[in-house]
């Protein structure tokens, strides 16, 4: 097969009307799950939606939307509940999907009692070791090398398990991104790159971060293959995704994807995007919008209502409802947590600390009874 220009490679199943293209394969997803898919993207634009206006009112130190990427999560969707997930902090789809709850999200937002990871992290910086997703870290990058050491560990055991990170353009910059790939590809490492391209890192546009032609053709340095998919169509998303966790399965080694996409809004809270891009940009990928091609998807396949809609947003804004008023009146967690998680056995000057420290003053927490 010859060559062809990064710019043509891009994977679609849909328009961006939600029309399958001529010739494309649609993959196998039943009706159910395309229900189910449809719920989490739209959960995750109702949950980013509900936080970034408690964030703006100040009941919310710090968050981060991913409005416009939302079918990129969906490269999960293959997984089995035995494989690992090393998350960077835009996927609240693959928590979702993954039975992360929106008690369990609110909770860790708040860093309260019923915080999963006790008040350990800043706001969305998850961590479900129940789940096998790994804590998510502000540096990035870090998430990267560590996939492949889990990989590398499934390997050795002998199970056909596979560990799928995710990660924007702007880390491909990283030497973690570079030492990561090369491991994997030498090791043969049951691994799915998922690289995020959301046109930006931060306020650094693409053209200031590669000189590749695309992120995914930097793969055949590394022996692996790349492929550029359309990140916001989840079909196509899906797809390709299987296809690459077959492949770790298998023992053919780790796959590198790009899903192309783009951040409509700011990096995070505290970021202004108007100050480095031009107004026209979003209002160009809204056409392209995720959730409007599933929708328009399941209309054809007479599978979608506005009563449906409804119905979702609705059951959702209430979980979101009666999470955050529940978490409002949680106080912070324990302070003996703190001695928590660290040592099995806790070595004795540890117990000698926390009985120390239990046995000072307390200032009363108007939350704790």
């Amino acid at each position: 097969m010859a060559a062809k220009k990064p710019k043509d490679d891009l994977y679609r199943v849909l328009d961006n009307e939600g029309k399958v293209l001529k010739g494309a394969k649609v993959p196998e997803v039943s009706d159910d799950e395309l229900h189910k898919i449809f719920e989490t993207l739209l959960m995750v634009r109702i949950v980013d939606d509900r936080m970034m206006r408690l964030q703006r009112q100040g009941q919310l130190g710090f968050y981060m939307k991913s409005l416009g990427e939302e079918a990129s999560h969906l490269s999960v969707f293959p997984l089995r509940k035995t494989d690992w997930v090393l998350p960077s902090y835009r996927e609240q789809g693959a928590w979702f999907w993954a039975g992360y709850t929106i008690k369990d999200f609110i909770n860790q937002l708040f860093g309260n009692e019923e915080d999963p990871i006790k008040g350990r992290q800043m706001p969305v910086h998850h961590s479900a070791n129940w789940l096998n997703y790994v804590s998510i870290s502000s540096p990035v990058g870090t998430q990267i090398p560590q996939a492949v050491g889990v990989a590398m560990g499934m390997k050795i055991k002998g199970t056909d398990d596979v560990a799928m990170t995710f990660f924007g353009e702007g880390t491909s910059s990283t030497g973690e991104f570079h030492v990561a790939l090369t491991f994997a590809g030498v090791s043969k490492a049951p691994v799915v790159f998922i690289c995020r391209n959301n046109g930006w890192a931060i306020s650094v546009p693409t053209d200031k971060q590669s000189a590749a032609e695309s992120f995914a053709s930097k793969a055949v340095g590394y022996g692996m293959p790349g492929i550029r998919v359309d990140g916001n169509d989840v079909l196509a998303v899906i797809q390709v995704s299987r296809d690459a966790v077959e492949r770790a399965r298998k023992g053919e080694g780790p796959t590198l994807i790009e899903a192309v996409t783009y951040r409509r809004e700011g990096h995070s809270s505290s970021d202004d995007p108007s100050v480095y891009r031009a107004d026209s940009e979003p209002e160009e990928w809204a056409q392209k919008d995720p959730i409007k091609r599933l929708r328009g998807y399941m209309k054809e396949r007479g599978l979608y209502s506005e009563e449906l809609e409804a119905e979702i947003s609705e059951r959702h804004n209430q979980a979101i409802t009666d999470a955050y008023e529940r978490a409002k009146t949680l106080g912070a967690p324990h302070i003996d947590t703190l001695f928590e998680d660290v040592f099995e056995e806790p070595p004795w000057h540890l117990e000698e600390q926390r009985n120390y420290l239990m046995a000072q003053e307390r200032t009363k927490n108007p939350h704790h009874h």
